[in-house]
């Protein structure tokens, strides 16, 4: 006998303009943000699926901002434990080929974090709306 299918669980989009939003508030406040953060900024709890559901929403926005002449924002969520961005972001690097922890790598996150405060630092922020 079929039976039908359990209902999925509760699905979650990411929406990248809301991250994008996120990015550019953090960016102006000179502060980076963990993934469970931004995560709640959005209204979600941390688990690992959402977590990697982000990474990918954050290559988007990275891809979006370079696009536009802007430096790339995803150096600024980190994780809780060592305040460094997950492999995932450390893969795509083309210009770092350190270990993607320790003090080279800290030195690395802090310069690409530093560019982005040196342009968004001071900035207003725009209504979209």
């Amino acid at each position: 006998m079929l039976h039908d299918a359990p209902p999925a669980a509760k699905r979650f989009e990411i929406d990248p303009a809301n991250v994008t939003a996120i990015l550019h508030a953090a960016a102006r406040a000179g502060t980076a943000l963990t993934y469970a953060e931004v995560l709640n900024t959005l209204g979600f709890t941390f688990s690992r699926p959402k977590m990697r559901a982000l990474c990918v929403v954050l290559d988007d926005v990275d891809a979006a901002e370079r696009g536009a002449g802007r430096v790339a924002l995803a150096c600024l969520v980190v994780r809780a434990s060592d305040r460094l961005p997950g492999q995932g972001w450390w893969l795509n690097r083309r210009d770092h080929a350190g270990p993607f922890v320790g003090p080279a790598a800290e030195a690395y996150v802090a310069a690409r974090q530093g560019e982005a405060f040196a342009q968004w630092v001071g900035t207003q922020a725009v209504d979209a709306h």
